[in-house]
C-alpha cells in the first residue's frame, strides 16, 4: 500500500511521515519513504516548477511507489503534489492508495517557513510557489485530513497506524500452499 502525504511547503508531511516510517519500523514493517525533496535532488533534477514538470515528478515518484508496493514494501510519499489530476492518476497506477491531505493553514505554513520560501516568495523574489503563486488543489476526499496546527504528531501518528491497520485487514493476504 501507499500513504501519500500531500499539502503545502512546510504543513508537516516530512515530519508526519518520518514519525509513521519509524513507527512502522518499530512494528516489523517494510517500509520507505519517498520524500519529495530527496526525489528532486535525486531523481528529478532535469525538472523545473512548470505545471508539466510537476506533474512528470508525481508521476515517477508515482511509478516507483508502484514497484516498491507490489513487492509488498508500505510506502510512504511526503510530496506537495498540487494537481488532483496528478494525485488521482498516482491513486489509479497503485490502487491501494491511501490519501492524507496535510492541512494547516498557510499563515502557518509561512510561518514555519524553515527553507524561507514564502519570504522569497511574498518578496516576489521567487515564482511558481505552490500556495502563493502556484495552484495548489486539495483533495476533496481524502481518506484522512490533519490539520498540523491542531494535531500534536503524535496524535497523528496514531491516527495514521490506525488507518493503515484498517487498510490491511480488509486487504486479501496470499495464501500459501505447501505442494
Amino acid at each position: 500500500m501507499v500513504v501519500w502525504f500531500t499539502g503545502l511547503s512546510g504543513a508537516g508531511k516530512t515530519t508526519l511521515s518520518v514519525a509513521l516510517e519509524k513507527r512502522l519500523r518499530a512494528q516489523g514493517k517494510r517500509v520507505e519513504l519517498l520524500d519529495g525533496d530527496v526525489i528532486r535532488e535525486r531523481v528529478s533534477t532535469d525538472l523545473g516548477f512548470s505545471r508539466e514538470d510537476r506533474e512528470k515528478n508525481v508521476e515517477r515518484i508515482a511509478f516507483i511507489a508502484h514497484l516498491l508496493a507490489r513487492n509488498d514494501v508500505l510506502v510512504l510519499v511526503a510530496a506537495i503534489s498540487p494537481y488532483r489530476a496528478s494525485r488521482e492518476a498516482a491513486r489509479r497506477l497503485i490502487g491501494d492508495f491511501i490519501e492524507v491531505h496535510v492541512a494547516p493553514p498557510l499563515a502557518v505554513c509561512v510561518a514555519r517557513d524553515s527553507k524561507s520560501l514564502y519570504a522569497r516568495a511574498l518578496a516576489g523574489e521567487l515564482q511558481q510557489l505552490t500556495g502563493v503563486n502556484a495552484p495548489y488543489e486539495a483533495p476533496t476526499n481524502p481518506e484522512l485530513r490533519i490539520d498540523t496546527s491542531v494535531t500534536p504528531v503524535d496524535d497523528a501518528v496514531v491516527m495514521l497506524i490506525s488507518l493503515v491497520t484498517q487498510r490491511e485487514q480488509r486487504s486479501p493476504v496470499p495464501q500459501v500452499v505447501d505442494s
